[in-house]
């Protein structure tokens, strides 16, 4: 993730409380398509549309397996995530470091 267009697809593919849901799934293991629809409790149709919109953020990839190619089955792309959590860590850095300073003009008795 190298721009903030990156960021902003990864945010906006995490806003959807089921694409979350998606995602606290695939944590466990990869799933089909179909077993995702059954947990979320979505019509395949509707899911296709979450799984297009956390691919388009590059937060899950799918493939395959070699037993069925008319099977795709989803699991995390770890970068996606690793790159939201340093920019997350950047950002709590900045705000600790506006906090420290607030603190410390307020212990000065600043005016």
């Amino acid at each position: 993730m190298s721009t903030a267009a990156d960021l902003d697809l990864v945010l906006g593919a995490l806003a959807d409380p089921r694409r979350r849901h998606v995602v606290e799934l695939l944590r466990e293991r990869p799933r089909s398509a179909g077993e995702l629809a059954e947990a979320v409790g979505l019509t395949p149709a509707a899911l296709t549309r979450h799984l297009r919109a956390l691919k388009r953020g590059g937060v899950v990839e799918d493939a395959h397996p070699a037993f069925d190619a008319r099977v795709r089955v989803f699991s995390l792309r770890p970068e996606s995530m690793a790159a939201l959590k340093a920019w997350l860590g950047e950002t709590e850095r900045l705000w600790s470091e506006q906090l420290a300073a607030f603190k410390a003009h307020v212990e000065r008795g600043g005016p």
